[in-house]
């Protein structure tokens, strides 16, 4: 199994590192940083026009908390693998991660 990793790696393409990679990290990172996310969002709803100047505090908590996991290369392991492991499983199967956890089709 380790040699698959460590194969697999050799042949990400140029989409897969700079696009297909970081935005699981993106996602998996909102995620860990839901309790800024809901700061920043609330203090947005809350401040209207003035948000750019009243939810500076909201806004540098948010963006400190993501990047230092955009930063943490254990974290970008962790990315990779995952979207490995789903690439994987999609060329077994052929059907996409996302669409074989879904219960009721998204469009009617």
């Amino acid at each position: 199994m380790l040699c698959f990793h460590f194969h697999a790696e050799q042949h990400l393409r140029h989409v897969e590192k700079d696009v297909l990679i970081p935005k699981i990290m993106r996602e998996k990172a909102r995620e860990r940083c839901s309790e800024q996310v809901q700061d920043f969002t609330k203090c947005c709803k809350d401040s209207g026009v003035l948000m750019v100047v009243k939810c500076r505090k909201e806004n540098s908590a948010l963006k400190d908390c993501l990047t230092s996991y955009y930063k943490d290369p254990a974290f970008y392991e962790e990315c990779k693998m995952e979207y490995l492991k789903e690439r994987e499983e999609f060329r077994r199967t052929g059907i996409p991660t996302k669409k074989r956890l879904q219960k009721l089709p998204t469009s009617m």
